[in-house]
């Protein structure tokens, strides 16, 4: 089985309530090959949400308590998106799922890119805190971007 990202299969749970639809994720989940998961809402946040970013590091650095995850207006949010983190894992666990789609970018789900903290569109390399979680405990995960390269049998 295969997790990927809410809102890459359409779902409107965005940060600003809209989806990123991925035709080819889609096309997984009505076949029944893939399920949607958002870190986001199952760390307790609701939609729309004010935007967050990492400050100073990375998802890993997020888990080891060197950095925090804040919204645009200060609030520290790093507990919610901790939790998050450690449902998903906990539900590609259940569904022993072989490879997860998570939205590349995100201070959740960015699995090679993420913005850097400043609130000004900038990208630096490094995962999302439940792409981090999820690769420390040996599953594979992969950007919408990868998927196209990526062997997964349709």
């Amino acid at each position: 089985m295969i997790l990927v990202s809410s809102c890459l299969a359409g779902l409107e749970v965005r940060y600003n309530g809209t989806h990123c639809l991925n035709y080819k994720i889609n096309k997984l989940i009505e076949e029944k090959k893939a399920i949607p998961v958002c870190p986001e809402l199952l760390g307790g946040f609701s939609t729309p949400r004010e935007p967050a970013e990492i400050i100073g590091g990375n998802g890993e650095d997020v888990l080891d308590g060197k950095a925090k995850v804040i919204e645009k207006s200060g609030r520290d949010v790093t507990e919610l998106y901790i939790k998050g983190a450690y449902t998903t894992l906990q539900q590609a666990k259940n569904v022993k799922a072989t490879v997860v789609v998570l939205k590349e970018y995100s201070p959740s789900c960015g699995s090679s890119m993420i913005y850097n903290g400043e609130f000004i569109g900038k990208k630096m390399g490094g995962n999302g805190v439940t792409t981090a979680l999820l690769k420390r405990n040996g599953i594979n995960v992969i950007s919408e971007k990868q998927l196209a390269d990526h062997s997964i049998s349709l």
